[in-house]
C-alpha cells in the first residue's frame, strides 16, 4: 500500500506526461481517499473507472493512459495487476487500426526473462537506422507508443521497451541487466540497421543505456533526461531523502526491501573511467529542483564524457513543466547526432 499523499503529488506530473486533462486528474484525485487494493474511492478503483468510461466510448488510448495511472507506481496486488492488463489490452485495441505498429516478444536466457517491445519502421529490404526509446522505473512502454508514428518522419526504425521489472518486462533489475539491450538489437538485426542505433533513455533507463553503450559499439549516441550517473548511487544521505514512492519502486524492481536498498545499489555508479570510455555523443538534460536524481550528476558527465551536449532547466525530476521544450531538445539532439555521424 502506498502513501496516498505521495501518489497524489506525483499524479500531477505523470498525468501531464500522459496527456490527461488537468480538470480530469484533479477531479479523480478529489475522489481518492486511500490505496486499499481495488476498493471504492481507492487509487486503482477511481483511475480504472475513468479508464473503463473512456474504453466504453471507444477512446482506447485515453483509456490506456488512465489504466497506466491506476497501476502506478508498480504492480503490488491483484487490482494493479488487472489495471496493467487493461492498459495493455486497450492499447492493443488502439493499435489494431495501425498496422504499422508491431510487437516484438523476446524470451531471454541472459539476462533471464521476457521482454516485450513495440516497433515501427522495420523493413527487411530497406533497413533504417534504429531509435531505441525507454522510459523510467514507473513508465509503461504503451504510454510512449504514439512516438512510434514519427518513424517515417524521422527516417528511422523505432523500438520502445520497458525497463527491467516494469510493465511486461520480467527481467530482474540489476546492474548488469543492461545486457537485455544487445539482445533486442540482435532480434531486430534483419529488419533495422542496428549498427547505427541511437537511444533516447530517460531517468533510470538512461543509466542503463549509458552502461550498455560502454560495451556495445552498435549504440552510436545516447540522449537522456535526469539519468542517475554516480552521486545517486554513492550519496547515502541523498537516498535517505528520496520520495517514498521512488524507494518502494526501486526496492520492488530489485526484489529487495526498502531497508536493504542502499546495499543493493552499491557499485552501480558509472566510474570516471567508464564515462571516459564513451566515444559516442551524449546529450543530457538536468533539472535544478530534481528530487530524485541529484542535479550534480551533470558534472560527472562534463568532467569525463568527450562529446557532450547539456541543457539545464529550473524544474523537478524530468522537467514536467517544460514538456514541449524537453521533447524538442531531445529530438533536436538526436538530429544533431545523426548529422554529426552522417546517419
Amino acid at each position: 500500500m502506498n502513501h496516498i499523499g505521495e501518489l497524489k503529488k506525483f499524479a500531477s506530473v505523470h498525468s501531464k506526461l500522459l496527456n490527461i486533462p488537468d480538470d480530469l486528474w484533479e477531479e479523480v484525485l478529489d475522489r481518492i481517499s486511500h490505496d486499499r487494493d481495488g476498493a471504492p474511492r481507492s487509487w486503482v478503483y477511481e483511475w480504472s473507472s475513468v479508464g473503463d468510461a473512456y474504453r466504453a466510448d471507444g477512446d482506447n488510448l485515453a483509456a490506456c493512459n488512465c489504466y497506466t495511472m491506476a497501476r502506478f507506481p508498480f504492480v503490488d496486488g491483484a487490482a494493479r495487476q488487472e489495471a496493467l492488463r487493461r492498459a495493455v489490452e486497450s492499447f492493443d485495441e488502439w493499435r489494431s487500426n495501425r498496422s504499422e505498429i508491431g510487437r516484438l516478444d523476446l524470451e531471454l536466457a541472459e539476462p533471464k526473462g521476457r521482454v516485450r517491445c513495440l516497433t515501427n519502421g522495420l523493413s527487411a529490404t530497406r533497413p533504417r537506422p534504429l531509435l531505441l526509446f525507454m522510459g523510467g522505473i514507473v513508465s509503461l512502454k504503451e504510454q510512449w507508443a504514439p512516438l512510434l508514428e514519427l518513424a517515417d518522419q524521422l527516417g528511422l526504425a523505432m523500438v520502445i521497451t520497458e525497463m527491467p521489472g516494469v510493465g511486461e518486462n520480467t527481467v530482474r533489475y540489476e546492474r548488469d541487466s543492461w545486457r537485455m539491450l544487445p539482445r533486442i538489437l540482435d532480434a531486430l538485426a534483419s529488419h533495422a540497421d542496428v549498427a547505427r542505433t541511437f537511444a533516447i533513455a530517460n531517468s533510470f533507463s538512461g543509466h542503463l543505456a549509458l552502461r550498455c553503450a560502454i560495451e556495445e559499439p552498435r549504440i552510436r549516441g545516447v540522449i537522456s533526461n535526469a539519468a542517475p550517473i554516480s552521486d545517486f548511487f554513492t550519496d547515502v544521505d541523498w537516498r535517505t531523502q528520496l520520495p517514498r514512492v521512488t524507494i518502494d519502486t526501486l526496492a520492488h524492481l530489485l526484489g529487495t526491501s526498502p531497508e536493504n536498498l542502499s546495499s543493493e545499489l552499491d557499485g552501480w555508479a558509472l566510474t570516471p573511467e567508464e564515462l571516459a570510455a564513451l566515444r559516442i555523443p551524449v546529450a543530457y538534460m538536468a533539472s535544478t529542483q530534481d528530487e530524485i536524481t541529484p542535479p550534480s550528476e551533470i558534472h560527472h558527465l562534463r568532467d569525463h564524457v568527450h562529446n557532450l551536449r547539456t541543457r539545464v532547466l529550473d524544474d523537478v525530476h524530468a522537467s514536467p513543466g517544460h514538456l514541449q521544450e524537453t521533447r524538442e531538445w531531445l529530438f533536436d539532439s538526436l538530429t544533431r547526432m545523426r548529422q554529426e555521424q552522417q546517419v
